[in-house]
């Protein structure tokens, strides 16, 4: 990539004032090892403001870009992040019950963009995202969602916890989808105002999240892989909502 990449910031003072502006950044890289009075104010306000960060080799952060990067380059969102209470407010307006859509621990762009395509597809009001240990929303994202980045509202939270609770208040069931759930899918009320979770197919659902789901349920398997890919998983759940919604 070169300097003309659009979602990136170079340069230990420019992505300091980025900071300081208030500018949604999706996570910073910095050179292993670096240091100095600069970088140590930048650490503390990435710190304050629950900014990830990731400490990589130099030769990753040459990679991203051709200008004098100075040890730090952060990724800026492809797309403007939703407030999530100003969007379930709009939604609880209407007669259509919600439907809401958690991803937990996903990190792979593809699987991230896959997703977001088959829940605008599904007619998914809102996506939440984790501000950490979330995939970046690039060039590859968008691509992979074949514009539906563009048309979903996406919502990045520092605590998923938070915002399950946020659901729960404003009368959404949370239903998990995991592998490790002992009901199937076809058992669940889609019907009703829904927030579904998915989660990274490697760790699945932190134990933290499960404890505050109404119900879990897993997608009934045939053959001798024990699991499906989590964007073609989300896509079985998602429109096994739209089944029920329509029938």
């Amino acid at each position: 990539m070169s300097e003309t990449n659009i979602n990136i910031v170079a340069g230990l003072r420019p992505v300091l004032e980025a900071v300081k502006a208030g500018r949604a950044i999706e996570r910073v890289l910095c050179r292993q090892g670096l240091d100095g009075e600069l970088f140590r104010e930048l650490q503390s306000l990435l710190a304050e403001k629950k900014i990830p960060v990731q400490f990589v080799p130099a030769a990753k952060l040459n990679s991203l870009t051709s200008v004098a990067h100075q040890g730090v380059a952060a990724y800026l969102p492809l797309i403007e992040y939703a407030d999530m209470e100003s969007v379930l407010s709009h939604v609880l307006l209407h007669d259509i019950p919600p439907l809401v859509l958690l991803l937990d621990g996903i990190t792979d762009v593809r699987n991230f963009g896959g997703i977001a395509r088959s829940a605008e597809c599904a007619g998914v009001q809102l996506m939440i995202v984790p501000s950490k240990g979330a995939a970046p929303i690039n060039t590859e994202a968008v691509k992979t969602s074949a514009g539906a980045l563009a048309r979903i509202p996406v919502c990045r939270t520092s605590n998923l916890r938070e915002a399950i609770y946020y659901l729960k208040d404003c009368g959404l069931q949370v239903i998990a989808a995991t592998e490790k759930a002992t009901q199937t899918l076809y058992t669940a009320d889609f019907r009703r105002p829904t927030a579904i979770v998915v989660g990274a197919e490697d760790t699945g659902i932190s134990a933290s999240v499960l404890k505050l789901v109404d119900a879990t349920v897993r997608i009934p398997l045939q053959g001798d892989i024990a699991s499906l890919n989590v964007s073609a998983a989300t896509a079985i759940v998602l429109f096994e909502a739209v089944k029920q919604r329509k029938s």
